[in-house]
């Protein structure tokens, strides 16, 4: 069974900067892909940010060019940086992470952005 443990949410004003972490309980390179989604309120679950395996990273395009996912795989956790944060980025994160069998997802982490 592998655990995934976000953590770095919090409140943030408009313009500010938060950096989440996803701390996996085995290696993050067995992983074929790991992403961060973020489900807001009255909203449907969405894809954030995905890295692949090889490190090949896409973004959704309402978050492209201020947020950036990455990994430690030393640390064997996953990082979303997300800068220029807007109200709109209100929302509770959730890191996920697929190997060959199995999808894994985090309790996630709230991030709020006051305007």
């Amino acid at each position: 069974q592998v655990l995934l443990v976000e953590s770095g949410g919090g409140l943030v004003q408009a313009g500010g900067t938060l950096r989440l972490s996803c701390a996996a309980s085995r290696t993050v390179f067995v992983f074929n892909t790991m992403g961060w989604y973020r489900q807001g309120p009255g909203k449907q679950r969405e894809l954030v940010a995905v890295i692949e395996r090889g490190g090949t990273t896409n973004y959704a395009d309402s978050v492209k060019g201020r947020f950036t996912i990455s990994r430690d795989i030393a640390k064997n956790t996953m990082y979303l940086r997300m800068n220029s944060l807007k109200p709109e980025d209100t929302a509770v994160y959730y890191c996920n992470a697929h190997d060959t069998t199995t999808t894994y997802w985090g309790q996630g982490t709230r991030v709020t952005v006051s305007s």
